[in-house]
């Protein structure tokens, strides 16, 4: 199943996703990877969020999933601090829970740091699946759907006016605005999610789609989704941008180039190498794990 008529022409931007629950607090580690990532020609970085994680004590569903034992950088303040240090690498969230947060503030801190980065945020979101921290963060677990979509609505319009007038049953914004205005206008709202209501969400509405399903059916099924709204919204294929993505921590080389040419075909536009999964420890460990798999599929 491709999103592009005609994918092996198109060109597939490699980056790597930001080893969140496993680089550690070291400040100086953080800028390593992120400066070494970039020097090793990779295009984007790519980081997880979660806000607060519940213990396994009391929540002993979380077991095998995060938990109040798995270590997360604040997106927002990460990519703050990593745009001081980067000059070309784009910073892309996958995803930021946006319904558990406040509209208006996430639009201005997206906006900030798209300013401060010279154009180089791009923004992932979704819906999130913990409700522990929905209620940590006294937002509304249960209609996090529909309000996405309006906040996706209103952040666009943050972004590209500077006064605007939204009247919503989820947000009131009369005559305001969130000086100063990002680079990009808006900036691109990616989306994350498997369940065919989100993947067709973003389809839908958003500039892209963030895939963490394995090779196989499923997969297969979300890019059949993908293409079905996109045509029922008559939006076209080549304007939507997929990312598809590879762990080095499982198999090896081989395995790689299978996926890699699975994307490609697929019509990827982005795919991004990651290092999390217990195998490598340490920057050093990481950064090598990720020129070892940039060498792999470089050059198919």
């Amino acid at each position: 199943m491709s999103l592009q008529s005609d994918p092996l022409t198109r060109d597939i931007r490699i980056g790597a996703v930001f080893p969140q629950n496993e680089i550690g607090t070291n400040p100086a580690d953080i800028a390593r990877h992120a400066t070494t990532v970039e020097a090793m020609g990779l295009k984007h970085l790519l980081a997880f969020d979660h806000v607060i994680g519940g213990s396994l004590a009391a929540y002993p569903e979380l077991q095998g999933r995060y938990n109040s034992n798995t270590m997360f950088h604040e997106v927002f303040v990460l990519f703050g601090y990593l745009a001081a240090l980067t000059t070309d690498l784009e910073l892309a969230s996958g995803v930021i829970i946006l319904p558990q947060r406040q509209t208006a503030l996430a639009a201005k801190q997206a906006a900030e740091i798209d300013l401060l980065s010279g154009g180089r945020l791009r923004l992932g979101v979704g819906i999130g699946w913990n409700k522990i921290e929905y209620e940590a963060l006294n937002e509304n677990f249960r209609n996090r759907a529909s309000r996405i979509e309006d906040q996706v609505s209103l952040m666009r319009e943050l972004w590209c006016e500077p006064l605007v007038n939204h009247t919503t049953p989820y947000h009131s914004v009369r005559d305001a605005g969130i000086l100063p205005l990002p680079v990009q206008r808006p900036i691109p709202i990616w989306f994350g999610g498997s369940a065919e209501p989100a993947v067709r969400r973003a389809a839908r509405i958003g500039d892209g789609f963030m895939s963490t399903t394995a090779l196989g059916p499923n997969l297969d099924a979300i890019l059949g989704w993908i293409n079905d709204e996109l045509d029922r919204v008559g939006k076209p294929r080549s304007g939507f941008g997929l990312e598809g993505r590879i762990s080095m921590a499982l198999g090896d080389e081989d395995r790689w180039k299978r996926e890699f040419a699975f994307w490609r075909e697929a019509g990827a536009t982005h795919i991004s190498l990651e290092t999390n999964g217990g195998v490598f420890h340490g920057v050093d460990a990481h950064l090598a794990a990720l020129e070892r798999g940039l060498r792999a599929v470089e050059d198919l």
